[in-house]
């Protein structure tokens, strides 16, 4: 199963019967929250560039998705246990493959909601370099309704960075690590295996 279809199924399920978001930022915006609030702003409006050409828009968001996310823990996670085991090399190699089909990914996603406004609505802070980030994404197409996208946004060495995102409560990455397991668990734990397999979903998005 394609991971990013399942999820993204689930959440037009949870869009189609989204109602509006009543909510305000709040009064002293956080550090992540203002992170947030501006760079996933910025991402949806380099989508929506007509300026731009194709190639120039996917350009632009690869290099400035790879300023903001950190892909390397992400891929570390969503090998489960099977990152402990697996050597370096393949580890190394996964981690490039993860990064390229999550590229693919995130701009399939956020394309389907340029020229949309993202609103933070609030954040819960679980530890000093952990938040999760709340915000509410507008589209004035369809009589302003909203959806509920929430952010996790970690800090390393005081550079916040992004980790994972979900839309109305799926958290991405953690469905990526049930279904890449339970891919290593049907073919004998190999990593190569895997990396083939993502390269074939990457392919599916363009990427």
């Amino acid at each position: 199963m394609i991971v990013f279809l399942h999820f993204a199924r689930r959440a037009a399920l949870a869009l189609a019967f989204a109602g509006l978001i009543a909510g305000a930022p709040a009064a002293a915006a956080t550090p992540a929250e203002v992170f947030v609030s501006g760079n996933i702003q910025k991402s949806l409006s380099i989508l929506d560039d007509s300026h731009l050409t194709a190639a120039q828009r996917g350009e632009q968001f690869r290099q400035f998705l790879l300023g903001v996310t950190d892909l390397k823990r992400v891929a570390t996670f969503t090998l489960g246990s099977y990152g402990a085991r697996a050597s370096d090399t393949d580890k190394a190699a996964f981690a490039a493959a993860f990064q390229n089909y999550a590229l693919a990914v995130y701009r399939s996603y956020f394309s389907k909601y340029a020229g949309q406004t993202l609103t933070v609505t609030g954040s819960t802070q679980h530890a000093a370099d952990d938040a999760v980030v709340m915000t509410a994404l507008t589209d004035p197409a369809e009589h302003g309704r909203t959806m509920e996208v929430d952010f996790r946004v970690r800090s390393n060495a005081d550079a916040p960075t992004i980790v994972d995102f979900s839309v109305a409560g799926i958290w991405l990455a953690p469905e990526e690590r049930d279904q890449f397991v339970a891919f290593l668990d049907r073919n004998n734990g190999s990593i190569p295996s895997l990396i083939a397999h993502l390269d074939e979903l990457r392919a599916k998005f363009g990427g």
